[in-house]
């Protein structure tokens, strides 16, 4: 008979957050067990990747140049899906865990996330804007890698923190949680957290999807009579 897997329950300290006016961002704590199915003690070191993805989004990048003095657009790319929020935090650097390749399956980090350009384009000019978005989203807090941030507690209870940052994208979330043992991934497990705006900007939200028709004309009236009204207070000056 082949070796069993072990089981993971994994768990979420909020499986909704609520963005209201000045939000400020929120901190996730990811904790679970590690359940072997020969009982503790049975000498199998786990490590534990966690890896929190938000909403995907259609994305362009434009690539700048610098002619005559003056910084241009020099190309650009679109990417069809891109993450809106990718964290990874492991119990030791990913490299020491597993392989590139199983590393790239499972999108166990930054470098390995997979998105989907369109249309055709160059290996290194790809290459090179996605090494830009993946930097870009990281100086802003929406990528981010923690190599050291999962914590494992007699070899079966791990808890892992991730920082959402105040400007995350709404929409579902989804924590997956993987067991490695011996380079091989041996259990996974999903977890869902739910990011939505409540309140005045949540109305406004949910009209302008409920009555998109509705919402457009009255943002252009809305813009129009401010307009007129500017004028009209200028032209008294």
């Amino acid at each position: 008979m082949g070796q069993r897997e072990p089981v993971l329950v994994p768990e979420v300290s909020q499986s909704r957050i609520e963005v209201r006016q000045g939000f400020t961002g929120a901190n996730l704590l990811l904790y679970g067990a590690i359940i072997d199915p020969d009982g503790p003690g049975t000498g199998t070191d786990y490590d534990i990747v966690v890896v929190l993805k938000g909403p995907t989004e259609p994305v362009r990048i434009r690539e700048k140049e610098r002619i005559a003095g003056i910084w241009m657009n020099a190309g650009s790319t679109d990417f069809r899906s891109a993450p809106s929020f990718f964290a990874v935090a492991s119990s030791r650097p990913v490299e020491e865990i597993v392989d590139p390749l199983t590393a790239a399956i499972y999108e166990l980090g930054t470098d390995f996330i997979q998105f989907s350009p369109t249309g055709e384009i160059d290996p290194e000019e790809q290459t090179r804007f996605t090494r830009g978005l993946v930097e870009m989203r990281r100086r802003g807090g929406l990528y981010k890698q923690d190599p050291d941030g999962v914590r494992i507690s007699e070899g079966v209870l791990y808890q892992a923190r991730i920082t959402l940052p105040s400007n995350v994208t709404t929409g579902q979330y989804t924590a997956e949680t993987f067991a490695i043992a011996g380079g091989r991934v041996l259990a996974s497990a999903t977890a869902d957290i739910e990011v939505v705006k409540v309140g005045l900007e949540g109305q406004v939200v949910a009209a302008s999807q409920r009555w998109s028709l509705l919402y457009g004309l009255g943002a252009i009236v809305l813009s129009v009579g401010m307009g007129w009204l500017a004028g009209r207070l200028f032209s008294r000056i």
